[in-house]
């Protein structure tokens, strides 16, 4: 099995509370949004691709390359999930340094609860982080252990390690169904840069070197490179055009502005909802309904919210609190059995992708990201450090997007 790898930079600092509250409370909504349209395992199973849990964390606004995504991310969905953990059936447990600690004791309360086995729990735990940490030896120490479980007993691991040498993370993603042994290839997938040769016992190959440690023998353990894929996540804080899909870019922009591809009835359930939130909920809508190949360029999500160091632009709090807004509601009718406004928010997504057959982008790139800028006072924009101020010069002319 070929793993891929990319390089996530480590970030330090907080989150801001106003961020905060706004990722938990987007991250939850979409979250039962897939949990009520598509069940719990498929929320685990996407949740465990690295490609989607990076884009949803730049729809969230956080850092669309860094390695505090993982720690933000988590952090966000387990304190909205467990509020509501009896509900939707699903509990996270651990987080970063000492809550990492505090799995074991999370587990065997949610088994109390559940009925599940707590010490199964326990062990898939500490076995996922032991083989992280010891039996791939590759130079990062795990300092994040999220265990997410449903209440059916299926779970998945998210899990980071840092490598204090070149200042990169790992990240690890582990899902249930995929695991036939913690010993022979365990993982859904691996996010990190290839760091050259490194010692992996839980290589299907090893099997011989696994035998030859359980029997004590004096030959030491062989080294084993494997097939790699990279996948480098840039240091540079800004969004380029080649961090992004420009057809699938383009395409939700041209949705959101200018309305290309959508249905009337879309556009009257989603009446009152302005272009730039529009943006975002094409954007939200993929993050629910898309399937994986959609997630191969995980910048394009931070047009949705942007990113709270500024990159691409400023966060616009009043789109991202209209976006929370819509979705929760459109969530809450679907739970009632009224589900058409859940509908045109699925809608939304469908229209990009099938104007994205024909679409052929500009060069606008650059002006595009200058314009969300521009802009991004008029929606309260905010960046960890201050709130966007009208540009000094503003002619008032549109750009049209793509």
């Amino acid at each position: 099995m070929s793993r891929s790898y990319a390089d996530l930079p480590l970030h330090y600092g907080q989150v801001p509370p106003w961020l905060y509250q706004r990722m938990s409370k987007l991250g939850g909504a979409i979250t039962e949004a897939i949990i009520t349209e598509y069940g719990r395992s498929a929320f685990l199973q996407r949740i465990s691709d690295p490609f989607w849990f990076q884009a949803l964390g730049c729809v969230l606004g956080m850092d669309w390359h860094s390695s505090g995504i993982t720690t933000s991310v988590m952090g966000a969905l387990k304190r909205t999930m467990n509020e509501r953990s009896h509900e939707l059936g699903i509990y996270i447990c651990g987080g970063k340094g000492k809550h990492s600690r505090e799995t074991p004791n999370e587990l065997m309360t949610i088994a109390n609860i559940t009925g599940l086995d707590g010490n199964q729990l326990v062990r898939n735990s500490r076995l996922s982080a032991k083989v992280d940490n010891t039996a791939i030896q590759d130079g990062f120490n795990i300092y994040l252990h999220s265990f997410i479980v449903s209440s059916d007993g299926e779970w998945a691991v998210v899990q980071q390690g840092m490598n204090n040498a070149n200042g990169m993370a790992r990240r690890y993603h582990w899902h249930s169904p995929a695991i036939k042994s913690f010993v022979d290839e365990p993982h859904a997938f691996i996010y990190g840069a290839n760091q050259g040769q490194i010692i992996n016992v839980t290589d299907h190959n090893a099997d011989t070197t696994r035998a030859g440690i359980l029997q004590l023998t004096r030959e030491d353990p062989q080294l084993l490179m494997q097939e790699v894929h990279k996948l480098t996540m840039p240091n540079h804080h800004d969004v380029w055009a080649e961090d992004v899909n420009l057809k699938r870019l383009g395409s939700v922009l041209a949705v959101a502005h200018e309305k290309e591809a959508l249905d009337m009835e879309t556009l009257l359930l989603l009446e009152g909802v302005g272009p730039r939130t529009l943006q975002s909920l094409v954007l939200v809508s993929e993050v629910i309904h898309g399937t994986p190949s959609r997630f191969t360029d995980p910048a394009r999500f931070s047009f949705a919210h942007g990113g709270k160091d500024g990159h691409p632009f400023p966060v616009p709090t009043m789109v991202y609190d209209e976006t929370i807004s819509t979705l929760q509601h459109a969530v809450q009718r679907a739970k009632l059995g009224q589900t058409d406004k859940n509908e045109a928010i699925k809608n939304l997504s469908k229209a990009a992708q099938q104007l994205e057959q024909n679409f052929i982008p500009n060069n606008n790139f650059e002006r595009l990201v200058e314009q969300e800028r521009d802009n991004s006072w008029k929606y309260g924009g905010r960046t960890v450090m201050e709130k966007a101020q009208p540009p000094k010069k503003n002619n008032g002319m549109q750009l049209r997007l793509f």
